[in-house]
């Protein structure tokens, strides 16, 4: 039966409406995105941070989560945490207006359409507008839940105060951009009697505040991080990357872009991580070779192995380990994984004596068959300054002298958050950093595997990485 022009555009304006009320299963998230739901299911894991640049896609992801844990309609390809039941949940931001812009907006649809949003229209019981404040702000929602039952969710602003966040029982705590650590803790303490979960989306840009410390360098038990760049967003082509990123101010580059803490000027390497990354090349067999450690029980034992082209004095970071409270036999496995012939540069509290064995801590790998050099790390005058190893390595980052490999996450982690307050270095969350420090400071000491036919495959790595429009 053929249509008229009028007849078919009206069936085709219904189905778009249709659609628009049921975004919920549409959603399909970025692979980071899907990490992020992925933690949630651990029991082990209550507090998620979800930290990435701007219009990345966090406060989406987040909201389409919210939503399922009211609805209870999960997709087939959902592993994150569930609810068999209704469920109470808060979603807040920095303001009314703010709250009503992003979370009520991803979640209900702009005022006048409701129901356009990750909550699917004919789930919406009913809509208690904000009595006071901003125009067309939402206080509550009522949401029917698969069980038979309701589930609702409340929308806050840090600038209620703490005091609008006391006194109620959740199953889940939504918290998009950063709040203060009162509020945090309130919304944190909601969900204890129920063993909910509490998430947050934010682009970190009050710098190493105390709740991005909470995850990224106290890292509390039960928290769980995921990082996400705008190199991780689909959306964007290359092109729009690079434009957009030219358009933020250079302070603020790494933070909007790649989710990065702004620290300023007190960064330790104020340099551009798009500079000094690289991706895959063999290693040639006349690199020498050099791993440096840094001992810890508390904070972790890290190393780092590096391979050094000697023609242009050029250092590659290619692999590094971080590992806490375990014993030198179990990291001398890990090293040793990785060639047994590489040398391994290490400091200072190498010699200090353990309490039980009476053994300086370098013989004791040296006795599980690592080959630690004979002496602690120090620069060929006998020196072993750490500013002077700091701008050593600053100096190889700036002159194009030192490359690390783009997959190493536990490495670019610390190099994003190393940084100095009232000009002192400090000293959390820079294992890896110091393992560095140590291997390039003996890099005279690395040496090649003369029993080629025990060389173990190693990748090193190509510069390959665009430019971040600096």
């Amino acid at each position: 039966m053929d249509l008229s022009p009028e007849i078919a555009q009206a069936l085709l304006t219904e189905a778009t409406r249709k659609l628009g009320e049921l975004k919920l299963y549409g959603y399909k998230p970025y692979p980071k995105q899907r990490d992020f739901h992925r933690a949630g299911a651990d029991p082990a894991i209550r507090e998620r941070l979800l930290k990435a640049g701007n219009q990345l896609g966090k406060t989406f992801s987040a909201a389409y989560e919210a939503a399922m844990h009211l609805t209870g309609r999960y997709p087939d390809w959902w592993d994150g945490a569930r609810w068999d039941a209704p469920t109470v949940g808060w979603a807040a931001s920095l303001t009314s207006q703010v709250t009503r812009d992003t979370c009520q907006r991803l979640l209900l649809g702009q005022p006048g359409s409701w129901g356009t949003g990750a909550i699917p229209k004919a789930d919406i019981l009913d809509i208690k507008r904000s009595a006071h404040g901003v125009a067309d702000s939402v206080e509550t929602v009522l949401v029917r839940h698969t069980a038979g039952s309701t589930s609702r969710i409340t929308f806050k602003s840090y600038d209620q105060g703490r005091e609008r966040f006391q006194g109620e029982t959740l199953d889940f705590c939504w918290f998009d951009e950063e709040p203060s650590p009162e509020i945090y803790a309130e919304g944190l303490t909601r969900t204890q009697a129920t063993d909910g979960i509490v998430w947050l989306t934010f682009t970190p840009l009050l710098g190493m505040s105390d709740v991005v410390r909470r995850f990224l360098v106290d890292k509390v038990p039960g928290t769980h991080v995921t990082s996400m760049t705008i190199y991780d967003a689909e959306h964007y082509t290359d092109e729009q990357r690079e434009r957009i990123i030219a358009g933020y101010l250079p302070h603020e580059r790494e933070a909007r872009a790649m989710g990065t803490p702004t620290l300023g000027s007190g960064r330790v390497f104020p340099v551009d991580e798009a500079t000094i990354t690289e991706s895959a090349v063999p290693i040639p067999p006349h690199w020498p070779r050099i791993c440096g450690i840094d001992f810890g029980w508390d904070h972790p034992t890290a190393a780092a192995w590096l391979a050094w082209d000697r023609d242009t004095d050029t250092v590659h970071v290619y692999d590094c380990y971080r590992v806490k409270e375990a014993t030198p036999a179990i990291h001398s496995l890990a090293i040793k994984a990785k060639g047994e012939w590489i040398p391994v540069a290490w400091p200072h509290d190498g010699l200090q004596h353990d309490k039980g064995s009476g053994e300086q801590l370098a013989e004791q790998y040296r006795k599980y068959g690592v080959k630690m050099l004979k002496t602690r790390a120090t620069f060929e005058d006998g020196g072993n300054g750490v500013e002077a190893g700091i701008m050593d390595i600053l100096d190889r980052m700036q002159t194009g002298r030192l490359k690390v490999a783009r997959h190493l996450h536990d490495w670019m982690e610390e190099f994003r958050l190393y940084h100095r307050k009232d000009g002192k270095i400090v000293k959390e969350c820079d294992d890896i950093m110091s393992a560095t420090r140590y291997a390039i400071m003996m890099l005279r000491s690395a040496s090649i595997n003369t029993m080629r036919e025990q060389q173990p495959r190693i990748i090193a790595f190509k510069s390959t990485v665009p430019g971040m429009g600096l």
